[in-house]
Parts: structure tokens; sequence; C-alpha cells
């Protein structure tokens, strides 16, 4: 297969899409049910083959992107898709998840199973769109009907409050996308193109530096809820809590990641006059967040509400970050959205194995578990220290280059978000020595198993590529170095160009 001249990237969008409408087909009993099981698995894993011949094809030399694919669509609106060095990464990091989610569901999902996998696999393919998307109109419907599988997820495979978490879900993340679109049309009928490569190049001489101030507020309306920032971000410890193990697991794993993809895409390089005005607000919002989460993080009692606050704290430091507008601090926003996508993918994973066993989540119902389950609390122990940041762990590469790239664009914000990392380590060594060590006491306890073949198999790659990329950060930064780059000098001209017309 020729990679430059097939359509790649639209096989791997709409495969899952396929696999979907086989399942639709199958019959309604525990045949179908265990057919559709074997296929979503199949075509995940297939999927997840064929992203990677991107991965091995893709020329990190050049930030110019590669595999595009276009034709004409809807009047001016185009189907076009590529991917640069920032994307290419989102799109394996969906595709290696999603078959670690169909296993993860493989025994705990019994009702509906079918509609429960063809959600996934849609759910899959609305996901890669956003990542490979390059054009406005294209964006904006993967972006948002990603919102229904994800809410039908958690309305229906959810716990005991799941209506409520996915309204709650569902009514925040789309009042912001609103605003968006509305941006979008404004986008479009001033500078004439729906092209997203266009427009970061012509953006910030097209769009006057009020108008990028507004459209920069509107963007920033979807992409704050979408990570979540303070103080949009309380629909998401309510979703993660309701929301099944999987459900969870794409949550924190993919869809977070959509706001800070978006900030890269079109809020640094499209109004770049209003990144740097409007960047003191979201550093102000960004170490509220990693301090004020951190501390809620500490008084909760339930492990999934606690994960899902350290995800907060952690999308702080990506968004401070990428407004540093340094090549180290936007290269750190972007391993720390990668790092945080395995590493929390895999907090839930394990939040999942002890609820199945036990069903609930409450840390008071556990204790000592290293005497019954040492392989799992050996599991437990490593993704832990990946979220404190310790080093050796993908998740201290990302907070060294954003805490690097503060330091050097605001040294105070540096201050405030390193005390961030101390209370990090406060709530999750917290959470693992309630679970994990102490005595064994409790009756219900005496009888738990450890990790099962299926289990220890989905969470051994999680593992590797923790350790592997704590130690070789350079597998993941060579990749995305001179997409960012480009990004930081773009963003450098357009103001330093503003500065000059403004100084005569």
């Amino acid at each position: 297969m020729n990679v430059e001249t097939s359509p790649i990237l639209s096989i791997i969008t709409f495969l899952p899409l396929l696999g979907a409408a086989f399942i639709a087909f199958l019959p309604r009993n525990a045949g179908g049910d265990r057919n559709a099981r074997h296929t979503a698995l199949y075509t995940t894993l297939f999927t997840f083959a064929i992203s990677l011949i991107i991965w091995i094809n893709f020329d990190p030399r050049t930030a110019d992107f590669q595999f595009v694919e276009e034709m004409d669509w809807i009047g001016p609106f185009k189907y076009k898709m590529g991917v640069d060095g920032i994307s290419m990464l989102f799109v394996i990091l969906t595709t290696f998840l999603m078959p670690l989610c169909i296993l993860a569901s493989w025994e705990s999902v019994k009702i509906r199973v079918k509609e429960y996998m063809i959600a996934f696999l849609v759910l899959e393919t609305l996901m890669i769109g956003v990542f490979c998307a390059l054009d406005l109109m294209l964006f904006y419907l993967f972006f948002e009907a990603g919102l229904i599988p994800m809410f039908l997820i958690i309305g229906v495979w959810g716990g005991k409050r799941r209506v409520y978490a996915s309204f709650k879900f569902f009514l925040y993340t789309l009042l912001g996308s609103v605003l968006m679109l509305l941006a979008m049309f404004t986008m479009f009928s001033v500078a004439g193109t729906a092209d997203i490569p266009t427009l970061m190049q012509i953006g910030p001489t097209k769009f006057s530096r009020d108008l990028q101030f507004w459209l920069w507020l509107a963007f920033f309306a979807s992409f704050a809820v979408k990570m979540p920032m303070w103080p949009v971000h309380t629909w998401l410890p309510d979703a993660h809590v309701e929301a099944p193990t999987a459900g969870s697991v794409i949550l924190a794993g993919i869809l977070l990641k959509m706001g800070g993809y978006g900030f890269l895409r079109f809020s640094l390089p499209m109004f770049p006059l209003a990144s740097q005005d409007l960047a003191t607000m979201v550093f102000t919002l960004s170490v509220v967040a990693i301090i004020y989460t951190s501390l809620v993080a500490l008084a909760q009692e339930d492990i999934k509400k606690l994960i899902a606050y350290s995800s907060v704290a952690h999308m702080g430091f990506v968004t401070m970050g990428i407004f540093t507008f340094q090549q180290q601090g936007v290269d750190g926003a972007i391993f720390q959205m990668l790092s945080h996508g395995i590493v929390s993918a895999a907090l839930f994973l394990c939040v999942g194995i002890v609820y199945d066993r036990m069903h609930t989540r409450e840390i008071a119902a556990y204790g000592g578990l290293a005497d019954r389950m040492p392989i799992y609390a050996t599991v437990l122990m490593i993704f832990t220290m990946a979220n404190v940041g310790l080093p050796g762990t993908s998740g201290f590469v990302g907070e060294f280059l954003t805490l690097l790239g503060a330091f050097k664009a605001n040294t105070w914000v540096a201050f405030f978000a390193t005390t961030g990392v101390i209370l990090s380590a406060a709530y999750a060594l917290y959470l693992y020595r309630r679970v994990v060590f102490g005595t064994l006491e409790k009756a219900s306890l005496k009888s738990i198993t450890d990790m099962t073949p299926r289990e220890i198999a989905i969470m051994a790659p999680l593992v590797i590529l923790t350790i592997v990329f704590g130690f070789y950060p350079a597998f993941l930064l060579d990749v995305m170095a001179v997409s960012v780059k480009q990004l930081v000098t773009n963003f450098e001209a357009a103001v330093a160009h503003s500065t000059a017309l403004a100084v005569p």
C-alpha cells in the first residue's frame, strides 16, 4: 500500500464505523453478544495496527501536514484530513487505548452489549476525526458529535446517578461549543476560507486585535469546558464517578485532550495577539486549578472522584505550558497530555479491577490489599508514582518541561504551580497507603483475588510505555519538535509584527 497516495487517514477514521455497522446486524442473544465483543476487539486492534503505519511513514523533519486528503464536500466546505507532529500522536493514543477499553469491558458489561460496542466504535471514529480534520466545519462536526456516544455510554451503562451526570456533561460541553460555531462562521466570513492550515497562516493578519479577542473567547468557552479548566470543571467528577470503567478511560485519556489540542490548533496560531493579551488570565486559572483541585482531591472518599480531581490539576499544567509560548512549555504540555492519557487511563482501569470484585469505590472499604493482591499493588504503585511525577516515569517529563517553560515566562506562576506537585504527592500517596497498605482487617477482602491474565494483559503495555517514555522521552519529543518550533516561531513573528506596527 502506497501510504502517500492512499486515503489512510480516512481508512483509520471510518474503519471503526464499519465494525459498528457489522455489529448492528448481529442477533440479540448470547452468541450475538460474544460476536459483538470479538468484532469490536478485532476492529480496534486492526485500526491500531494501521495507525502505526502512519507513525512509521511520518517524516518528523517537516512541520507541514502529511497524508493530506482533500475533496469537495458541502458548498465552500471541504472534506480535508491530515496530520502533523502534534495531531499524529493523539491519533495513535486514541487507537492504542480503544482495544484496552474493549478488553476492560469484556466481563463487566452484560446488558445491551451490542449497543455498548457500537457506541465505543462510533466514538473512536469521531475522536480520530477531531485530530485529523483540516476544515472548520469538519472539525466542528467531529468535535460535537463525540458528545452523543459518550452521553449514551454514561447515561445507559453508568452508575446510580448516571442520567444526572450524562445530562450535566452534555449541557456543559454543548454550551461552549455553540459559541465556537458562531466564531467559526465569523472567521469564514472574514477570511473567506474554512481551511485550517490556511487560517493558521493568514489568521494573525486577517483578524484584527479586537476581533481576535472575541474569537479567542468564543473558542476558549468550548476548549476550557472540554479540558476542563477551573471553574467549569464540575461536570468531570460526576461524569467519571457514574461512567463505566472504559467510559472513564476514554474520558480521561482522549476527550479531555481535545481542549488542549484546540488551543494548539486554533488559539495560538490563529489568534496570537489575543493569546498574548489573555495569557495572564489563563495562568491564573491554571494555578488555581493546580492548587485548588489538588486540595479538593485530598478530601475525597471516592477513589474515582480523587483521580478525576487529579485530572483537572494535571490539565492545569497543560494550559500553563501552552500559554508560556516557549518551546519547552508547549513540548511539555503535549507530552503531559500524552502521558496523562496513559497514566490516568491506567488508574481508572486499576479502580475498575477492584470495583469488579467489591462493587464499591469507597476508599474506606479497602486496606491491606498488598497481602492478597501483590501484582495489583505493584501495578498501582507504578501509576501512582507516574501520577505524582516521579523521575523515571512519563509523568515527570511533562511536568518538568511545563514548569521550565513557566519559569521562563513568569517565575511566580512556576512557583505556585510547583506547590501543586507537592500536593499531588500528598493525595496520591494518601490514596495508595489507605488502599494497599495496613492490615487486612475487613472480612469482605479476605477472599479477594489478584489480577487475572486478561487484566495483566491490559495493564502490561501501559506499564511499559509509562517507564519507556520516562527514560526516553525523545521518542515522542522528536516527533513533535519541528511542528512545535514552527508554532512558536509563527506566534513570535505575529506578535513582533503587531508591535512594530503599533510603535511608529
